[in-house]
């Protein structure tokens, strides 16, 4: 990739740029730097066929996926208690020293992965933990199956959820925190630890959308008390399903190990945990097979790689719309931690961020508002609080009825989730598509800004 004066200048040369190149200026109108009519109103499109992100994990899959996949076939042993050189072991220890976690449980998927958390709590009828308001359904589901409360705060502009707004929801009922580490970005884990610790919560880390993002030099999953994530194929890297359970406590691992299997603890568990201390209990079956087992070990070893291209990336575009006018980024956390997956503007408002998002797709470049997440309180079978029985213990409590749910009870998230849209990257993007993405944002942006 060519240099921040060099990587302008090809932008400014390719879209007729007047912007000043070394001091980073923009020019003095949008269409005298576009120097042509916006596709959408009839001009010619920046790209000819749509840049489009895709999966990443699987773009990396190679020979190391397929040697790992074939000694489990040509070993006739897939259930991973059968092997006693099991795949999921293997990736299990090497997921817990590239996190830098003492224990890493491997899982089903991301869902079971968030229900072992919760039993791993103890979370159950009564208590309440509190989740971002735009977040992922199934760490809302999962504390409802507890028979536990969720309590919703507001998220800020990093699409995390607001330190500022979590001890507004906190009671005595309050057992645990969930940060979602979303789309890439992270949370404001020093704001979170702090405030936990002020009132003796538990803070469980769900970074399933940013596995291999950082704060502060720790790897997400490592900072809170325990974390979760998924290698669903949208994910950093993928076995297609597939969940983790990562912790440096030994007590609330060997409750995680022993509910996602059945309630039992088995070697090499007993070894590591020196027979455990918790007697059997009842549990779930939620073990990982030696064949997902065995595509995640190899995908580990190109978990640095896809997030240091994700960054750069990133971290290029970023470079090259830095002088736009008035232009706001989404929040970041930590900028180096961030994996860059989203290169988000906030627009103002729905009806300008809708705009900009139709210019620019036809401009060639695909474009969405923040997505892979749902706004939970704005869903109605969660403002109806539906259950699998009427008699389900969350929502039958004082509190359980008196809470309500509904996108008027969380506007802010509601409003920041409807002004932020843009580009979602890619590692494998070249220097023609990070070209083109820089020249499709400038030009759109300007135009609207002239308009």
């Amino acid at each position: 990739m060519k240099n921040r004066r060099e990587f302008l200048s090809t932008v400014g040369a390719a879209g007729g740029a007047s912007f000043l190149i070394g001091l980073g200026k923009a020019g003095s109108s949008g269409a005298a730097e576009s120097g042509e009519k916006l596709a959408i109103d009839g001009g010619k499109p920046v790209r000819k066929n749509t840049l489009h992100s895709r999966p990443y994990g699987p773009q990396f899959y190679d020979d190391v996926e397929k040697r790992e996949l074939l000694e489990v076939l040509e070993s006739r042993q897939p259930f991973r208690w059968w092997n006693s050189n099991s795949k999921v072991l293997q990736f299990e220890k090497k997921y817990a020293a590239h996190l830098g976690v003492k224990n890493a449980l491997g899982v089903s998927s991301g869902t079971t992965a968030l229900y072992t958390a919760m039993a791993a709590m103890e979370i159950g009828p009564g208590d309440e933990v509190i989740i971002p308001a735009w977040t992922w359904y199934a760490d809302y589901d999962t504390i409802v199956l507890s028979g536990a409360l969720p309590i919703f705060a507001e998220i800020d502009e990093s699409l995390a959820i607001d330190p500022n707004d979590i001890e507004k929801r906190i009671t005595p009922r309050t057992k645990a925190i969930v940060p979602s580490h979303l789309q890439g970005g992270v949370a404001d884990m020093d704001a979170i630890m702090e405030i936990a610790r002020k009132h003796n919560l538990i803070v469980l880390e769900d970074f399933s959308q940013c596995v291999g993002g950082r704060y502060k030099g720790k790897f997400l999953g490592s900072i809170g008390n325990l974390g979760i994530n998924s290698f669903q194929l949208g994910k950093t890297i993928t076995s297609g399903e597939g969940g983790a359970f990562v912790s440096g406590d030994d007590k609330l691992f060997e409750r995680a190990i022993r509910f996602h299997d059945v309630g039992t603890i088995r070697s090499p568990y007993t070894q590591q945990l020196k027979g455990g201390v918790l007697a059997s209990f009842t549990g779930c079956n939620f073990r990982m097979n030696e064949f997902t087992g065995a595509v995640l070990k190899g995908q580990v070893q190109k978990l640095d790689t896809i997030c240091s291209r994700l960054r750069a990336n990133a971290r290029k575009v970023r470079e090259g719309i830095a002088d736009l006018p008035g232009i706001k980024l989404r929040k970041t956390n930590d900028l180096d931690g961030d994996l860059g997956i989203t290169i988000f503007l906030d627009h103002g408002n729905r009806q300008q961020r809708d705009q900009f998002l139709r210019a620019l797709r036809a401009e060639g470049i695909s474009a969405s508002g923040p997505g892979g997440s749902v706004i939970l309180p704005a869903d109605p079978r969660i403002e109806k609080k539906a259950t699998v029985h009427p008699d389900w213990p969350s929502f039958n409590t004082p509190q359980g009825k008196a809470v309500r749910y509904g996108a008027e009870s969380y506007p802010r998230t509601v409003d920041i989730i409807n002004r932020f849209g843009g580009v979602i990257m890619d590692p494998n993007f070249n220097e023609k598509d990070l070209e083109d993405i820089v020249k499709a944002i400038r030009k759109v942006y300007l135009a609207k800004k002239t308009a």
